[in-house]
């Protein structure tokens, strides 16, 4: 009888299993490694969609502010310091960046929509700035794409322009979920390289 086997369910006299070691991660990304970032997404793509749904209330959006916080945590990689924080804490400020701004671009939308009706107040000037930005970052984004290989640039599309989760685009393209998924990661991260983001000098 086996008397030192420990019990379904309970800790081992080790303690739980050590957490992902995402500063590492981190670190390795920023260098280039897009197998470290595959990791890396994987273990945080649900607290970063978690927090994009909290704060934007819209499954779909959320999914899309993931997309382009796991683009822009890919292209600074090389800035996370450990000294400053936790590296889940750092994406997960990048995440509630992107999932606030989107929120505001929608309330200013709704704005610029209110006072085109009522003819009589301008648009105001930071949302017109703010979308104009944004209207340049989707030209280049969109000019990167043509990089990617066809199967990676129809996933990104309908994900990242089209605003559909990665279950819609596994739908949409008849492929398992795991696969879109890994077609939508692996074109974020040609889509960096494309882009001229390197890692740290």
């Amino acid at each position: 009888m086996e008397l030192n086997r420990p019990l379904a369910g309970v800790p081992s006299s080790g303690g739980p299993p050590a957490a992902p070691d995402l500063g590492g991660m981190l670190r390795l990304a920023a260098r280039g490694d897009q197998g470290a970032f595959a990791d890396l997404y994987d273990a945080t793509s649900s607290r970063v969609v978690g927090l994009a749904v909290r704060v934007v209330r819209d499954p779909a959006q959320a999914e899309e502010v993931a997309q382009e916080a796991f683009l822009e945590i890919w292209r600074t990689a090389a800035r996370f310091d450990p000294a400053r924080g936790s590296a889940l804490a750092w994406m997960l400020t990048i995440v509630h960046r992107r999932a606030v701004d989107r929120v505001r671009a929608a309330e200013a939308a709704t704005r610029r929509d209110t006072t085109y009706h009522l003819q009589n107040q301008s648009v105001d000037h930071d949302a017109t700035a703010e979308a104009a930005q944004a209207s340049m970052e989707a030209r280049r984004v969109r000019g990167a794409l043509q990089s990617l290989t066809p199967v990676q640039r129809e996933a990104l599309e309908l994900a990242y322009f089209g605003g559909y989760t990665h279950t819609e685009v596994a739908g949409m393209l008849d492929l398992p979920v795991g696969t879109a998924k890994t077609r939508i990661r692996d074109g974020l991260i040609r889509l960096r390289d494309t882009m001229g983001v390197g890692g740290p000098r």
